[in-house]
């Protein structure tokens, strides 16, 4: 970075190539060499996407959860897409650590925050996901229950009792839930998210879909969210880079095995497709190999 100009390739050849641990040991070492913050430096030499990319990776993981979360609250309307995202997929001891990084670095309850922001039965079941209680196993006795009720709930009635979805999609592990979408499937004649798209509609259906759909394969979830960030005309930015930054140490090889297996292309492709400059670089360089 010094001096005239910046050479954008040596920062993110060596800023991917880089576990977060180490990025936070670079930053620390930067600041006791040259007294400066690092990522203030880096913010003043990038620019756009790259730049949010850059910073994104320089964060540690729990707290760039709960900045998108706080992001997605705070200011005019809420980003519903985003607290669906992390709080659908999210295991619970995550969900602790990022309401507590929330409450240490903006001094609020994420909760609290959460619920002033939602409404609804899309506000119970995200307070539901935040206590981060889920079940742990299989309850083999109550599976078939748990499918009766949900088929009941939905298709036996006039109107849908969204509570009990709330409650058993919120509450059940996620190996239990993929028993009960079975025994369902069998009941029903056909899938869980088939129901849940005749029955809810707007946030509530979009949450209820993720759930479903990360008990089932988190990495699958992350493969169908790339997919829908960049297909079509213009490319959902914020979501490619939440999800590679996130997901980039945690599954990012099952993402793109799940995604060459759900779509005519590998990950690598379309990114390159879709995007350019230094930009397309670290994307690529963080997806990894092309699974052609």
């Amino acid at each position: 970075m010094k001096g005239l100009g910046t050479d954008e390739d040596a920062i993110l050849q060596l800023l991917t190539a880089r576990s977060n641990v180490q990025r936070q040991e670079i930053k620390a070492a930067y600041k006791t060499l040259f007294g400066k913050d690092l990522v203030d430096n880096l913010k003043s030499e990038l620019g756009g996407k790259f730049e949010t990319l850059i910073v994104g990776l320089m964060t540690p993981p729990i707290m760039y959860d709960a900045k998108s979360l706080r992001d997605a609250i705070k200011g005019a309307g809420t980003d519903e897409k985003v607290l669906v995202e992390i709080l659908a997929s999210r295991t619970p001891e995550v969900v602790n650590a990022i309401k507590a990084a929330y409450k240490k670095e903006y001094d609020h309850d994420l909760e609290e925050d959460v619920s002033g922001d939602t409404s609804g039965h899309f506000k119970r079941l995200l307070v539901i996901l935040l206590q981060a209680n889920r079940q742990t196993g299989i309850h083999q006795e109550s599976i078939e229950a748990d499918a009766q009720v949900l088929f009941k709930a939905g298709e036996e009635k006039f109107g849908t009792d969204e509570q009990t979805f709330v409650t058993i999609l919120g509450n059940r592990s996620a190996e239990h839930l993929r028993k009960v979408f079975d025994a369902y499937t069998k009941m029903a004649g056909y899938e869980m998210e088939e129901s849940i798209k005749r029955e809810t509609s707007g946030s509530l259906e979009d949450l209820l879909l993720a759930v479903v759909k990360c008990a089932r394969s988190v990495p699958a979830y992350f493969a169908e969210t790339l997919y829908y960030a960049m297909k079509g005309a213009g490319t959902d930015d914020n979501t490619l880079i939440r999800v590679m930054v996130s997901r980039s140490e945690v599954d990012m090889l099952d993402i793109r095995a799940a995604f060459r297996r759900m779509f005519a292309c590998s990950l690598h492709s379309m990114i390159k497709g879709d995007t350019g400059g230094d930009y397309r670089k670290a994307l690529l360089l963080l997806c990894g190999g092309d699974d052609a």
